[in-house]
């Protein structure tokens, strides 16, 4: 990960930073392959997720953003309007008139969380016995010990409904370390 660490400080000193496109509806995938084959550098953070299907589980990869990606541009230099042309693409995220630059450190960080399968595990600070807190769901914002994790992105959590103490079964990527 540090040689990806290096190229990315390194195109920050040639004036390049990260900006947010929007894609079509689950069309992630064709518009980072058509910007690629325009020679633009695409970030299109996936994770894994299991689909229930026709009595079929299936795991497949999902855009962590469901709608966008990121681009890496130098504004002065790239001809970044074209994006707005590709197949896939509704449009470049704008400020007043130009594209809105992510803030320094978000994509980077993002990055540090991607695995060598190219999916970003950001449950990755997740271990057993850890006390946690729920970010998604009817249970949001309760607070207890991670009980047991799961390798298809399940977890078993113990948290103190109406007096009495329940394990409840949750997707990975609703915890997050308190």
């Amino acid at each position: 990960m540090s040689r990806a660490l290096s190229s990315l400080l390194q195109a920050n000193m040639r004036g390049q930073r990260w900006y947010v496109v929007q894609t079509r509806a689950r069309s992630e995938e064709t518009a980072r392959f058509n910007l690629e084959n325009q020679g633009f550098e695409v970030f299109l953070p996936r994770t894994l997720r299991t689909v229930l299907h026709a009595r079929k589980r299936r795991t497949a990869f999902h855009a962590l953003f469901p709608g966008y990606l990121f681009v890496r541009l130098d504004l002065e230099r790239e001809r970044w309007r074209s994006i707005n042309g590709t197949i896939g693409v509704v449009q470049v995220v704008m400020g007043s008139n130009l594209p809105l630059p992510v803030p320094e450190g978000v994509v980077e960080t993002i990055l540090t969380y991607v695995d060598a399968e190219g999916v970003a595990r950001l449950d990755r600070d997740l271990a057993q016995g850890q006390t946690v807190r729920v970010t998604l769901g009817p249970f949001t914002e309760s607070i207890g010990p991670l009980m047991r994790l799961d390798p298809n992105e399940r977890a078993r959590v113990l948290l103190e409904i109406m007096g009495r103490a329940v394990e409840i079964n949750l997707p990975r990527r609703a915890l997050e370390a308190v």
